[in-house]
């Protein structure tokens, strides 16, 4: 007898839908459950194994929730704009929003084969006006409180897909992360959110929230919070100020130039004339280099003097003005203090530039003229510092802070590493931005009650020439909201990012019309309790969200600081141990395998394949034993067809009454129900499929020789244990021994006997020369001289022992009796 999934499966599947069996009561709170993956990006035609590997064991999760009592909401949804599909128009001639249409409609049935309880109720996607129009509300929200500002900035330029990316959007390598492409440098006008007001909160809280700490520690890495001061150099000519920021004030003295980034507005005015050819081919050749590039640590730093000099304010110095490839106008203020005897960047570019080294911070154990070899970065003691001399270092940078706010000369501040979000993209699909552009008024915000701006259908989306909504002249030219004047829209869209900040919190009640989202039920239900998804976000998406969540609890839409409570994120599935794609032509289609195999074994192989947040590596071969432990469930409760109806099981059983197979029965349906029940919770799903399989091969011995009472008790817990990993093979069987209702229309979970779980018998390996050679059973912790009289009555330890020498007996409690003989 073979398990008839092909007919099993959509039988269940359509009764959960026409029962509406997993819509949730969202007035019911009190046994609340939020548990959501991050939403699929619907750029291709199919869902992949990621795809299943994130969503099948989260449901399988929920499920086990689910059952236990909870009232659990399980929502999808799709995370409908991007480039793929403008990209994908451009290559084929079909409308991004036809081809996304189509793909939902593609990716919602191989939702549904896969069998999640998801409530499709609650579906939504961000594509449409009734879900963007809450992005632009959300813009003008933060654009009223200063939040959102357009300012001209250097940019990061991907030339394939011909747009801004933001910095979290850049590889290390510096290629942009979609495209590959070298990423170029661009001055532009772009939108920004002014995410580095909330860097502090961002990074305080993370203390507060269930997280992977790898992540945690990207995310504060990201932000990168500095102590440390402004100090402020006044230029010899010019009324202008240069401030640099410094965590070494300490080393004040020791500064030997200064250096600002040749995208420095300054770079014009400081450069003298003599020096101003050389110093603009500088520039010219430092804007090809990516950021990556030129911040890198083993990449050698290069620069050009101005011929203006800066003053030293603690000693009056003055000291050489460059301009260099290392730093940066976006970051900090754009200028640096160089202290080439303190600082390993700075002792290389002096060296290489034949600047001096001056050493104010003296090492223990050396001599103050004694020439370096290399940066002392370490605390010490200050030398040539004026007053501050004989000082630790460390007090040091207290002092000379105190000195320089006392003189108005600098100030104590944090820095982050954290910069704007750029949100500008010039793209077509995306959430047009809600501003006009008008001569005489500037930039003028659309009224709220005139949202949404709505993309227009017929675009021209060929690359080249800006925004493609800039070229549609229907579109873009308007008419002032404040003064009537001809006006032009904004031709950018929003990073597709700002779509996914916030989703989470209309699912509860996804076709509210009153607001962004329905207040209520997102407070009732949010923090999300369980959110499962991909490393890769940390910087992006995950940090996006709660900067988003922190901004709407702080207009009052929201109760709570952080969307997340709990965070997990899966591993990748592998290929002969290369990462599935499609130019490798490795990638496993799920479709082939849910046609031999069904959903639910394909499920479980993909749970069994190793620890979740590590994933597997794919086997063909692997997949037949999870099918083979599917058919042999279906049989055993075949052969027990109907026998809830016949016989009714306890809630427990008294040992003592029970024989030994009976006992043994009892006790492994116990032990498997609490260690499922552990490992689940937490997601290991491998070792919980691995706690079913050794379970059956107990009943499938010893179940026959059980009482009827006993048999429904075994079968029905098992069948419990199956709901959450295989949901439609679960009903079947629960339904096979007589069940009348859905096990998931009328959860049951089965409190475990703490009684069961006392082990009165262990059998003991006994071992002679190292080699097993019998196994005795004996009563727990029985002493030594028990088991030894039980050891050397057994016929197989004498046939191994005589006429030898015994030289030791070794016995560990419980375990083994190991007998070393000559």
């Amino acid at each position: 007898m073979k398990y008839p999934f092909n007919e099993v499966e959509p039988k269940w599947r359509k009764y959960w839908e026409d029962n509406e069996v997993y819509k949730t009561d969202m007035s019911d709170v009190e046994k609340a459950i939020y548990t959501l993956v991050m939403f699929i990006y619907p750029s291709g035609s199919k869902l992949h194994c990621g795809h299943w590997y994130n969503y099948g064991p989260t449901d399988s999760w929920a499920r086990f929730k689910k059952l236990q009592g909870n009232n659990v909401f399980e929502p999808i949804g799709y995370d409908a704009f991007g480039l793929p599909a403008e990209n994908y128009a451009i290559k084929t001639g079909i409308h991004p929003y036809d081809s996304t249409m189509q793909n939902i409609e593609d990716i919602r049935r191989q939702l549904k084969e896969m069998g999640c309880m998801y409530d499709w109720n609650a579906e939504l996607k961000t594509c449409v006006p009734e879900y963007y129009k809450w992005n632009q509300w959300l813009f003008l929200q933060m654009y009223q409180r200063g939040l959102a500002y357009r300012k001209k900035a250097p940019v990061n330029w991907d030339p394939v897909d011909q747009t801004v990316l933001a910095n979290e959007q850049v590889l290390p390598d510096g290629t942009a992360e979609r495209s590959g492409a070298r990423v170029e440098k661009k001055m532009l006008s772009q939108w920004f959110f002014k995410i580095t007001d909330y860097a502090d909160e961002l990074l305080g809280d993370l203390d507060n929230i269930d997280w992977p700490e790898k992540t945690k520690l990207m995310q504060t890495n990201w932000i990168g919070k500095s102590v440390g001061t402004q100090v402020e150099f006044k230029v010899e000519g010019f009324d202008e100020i240069i401030k640099v920021f410094t965590t070494r004030p300490d080393t004040l003295f020791g500064v030997t130039y200064v250096v600002i980034a040749p995208e420095n507005e300054f770079v014009g005015k400081f450069t003298t004339a003599e020096n101003k050819t050389q110093v603009a081919k500088y520039v010219e050749d430092v804007q090809s280099l990516s950021e990556i590039d030129r911040t890198s640590t083993t990449k050698e730093k290069t620069g050009v003097p101005t011929g203006t000099y800066a003053i030293n304010p603690v000693n009056g110095e003055k000291v050489p003005i460059w301009v260099g490839d290392y730093v940066l106008a976006s970051y900090g203020t754009g200028c640096v203090m160089a202290v080439p005897a303190h600082d390993e960047r700075d002792f290389e570019f002096a060296k290489k530039y034949q600047l001096p080294v001056r050493k104010v911070i003296l090492e223990e154990g050396t001599e103050p003229e004694a020439e370096l070899t290399e940066a002392f970065t370490a605390p010490g003691t200050m030398i040539n510092s004026g007053q501050f001399d004989g000082l630790d270092s460390v007090e040091g940078k207290e002092k000379i802070s105190d000195y320089l706010e006392e003189n108005k000369q600098g100030e104590r501040q944090t820095n982050f590493r954290l910069r704007d979000w750029l949100i500008s993209r010039q793209r077509y699909w995306g959430t047009p931005i809600p501003i006009v552009h008008c001569d005489s008024c500037g930039e003028v915000p659309i009224e709220l009650d005139q949202l949404p701006v709505e993309l227009p259908y017929d675009v021209d989306f060929s690359l080249g020439s800006g925004s493609p909504l800039a070229r549609e002249e229907d579109f873009i030219n308007t008419k002032c909201p404040k003064c009537g004047k001809d006006a032009k829209r904004d031709p950018d869209t929003m990073d597709t990012f700002v779509d996914s900040s916030w989703y989470y919190l209309r699912y509860p009640n996804p076709n509210y019309n009153e607001g962004m989202f329905d207040k209520e039920r997102a407070n009732n239900w949010t923090p999300v309790n369980m959110y499962v998804g991909g490393a890769e976000h940390a910087t992006m998406h995950l940090l996006y969200a709660r900067f988003i969540h922190k901004f709407l609890r702080d207009i009052g839409m929201v109760n709570s600081d952080e969307p997340f409570a709990k965070l997990i994120h899966q591993g990748t599935i592998t290929n002969n141990g290369a990462k599935m794609s499609k130019s490798k032509g490795n990638v496993v289609n799920p479709d082939d395998f849910i046609v031999d195999y069904g959903s639910d074994v394909f499920r479980m192989y993909l749970m069994f394949m190793g620890p979740y947040e590590l994933g597997g590596d794919w086997s063909d071969k692997g997949i037949v034993g999870v099918d083979r432990f599917a058919n042999r469930t279906y049989v055993l409760f075949k052969d027990y067809e109907g026998i809830a109806k016949t016989a009714k099981s306890p809630d427990k059983f008294d040992l003592a009454s029970l024989s030994e197979t009976e006992k043994s029965v009892y006790r492994k349906v116990n032990q498997s129900v609490e260690k499922y029940a552990e490992e689940l919770e937490h997601f290991r799903f491998n070792t919980a499929v691995a706690v079913m399989m050794e379970l059956i091969n107990e009943l499938s011995k010893n179940i026959a020789d059980c009482r009827d009472e006993l048999k429904v008790y075994a079968l029905e817990r098992f069948a419990t244990l199956l709901g959450p990993v295989a949901p439609h093979l679960a009903e079947e069987v629960w339904q096979t021994i007589g069940k009348e209702k859905s096990l998931f229309e009328a959860p049951v979970y089965y409190d475990v006997d703490k009684d069961a779980l006392t082990v009165d018998s262990v059998t003991i390996a006994v071992q002679v020369q190292g080699k097993l050679r019998a196994k005795i059973d004996m009563p727990v912790d029985s002493a030594e001289e028990a088991v030894k009289e039980v050891v050397w009555a057994d016929d197989k330890v004498k046939a191994h022992t005589d006429g030898k020498t015994v030289v030791k007996e070794i016995y560990v409690k419980n375990k083994i009796y190991n007998i070393v003989v000559r």
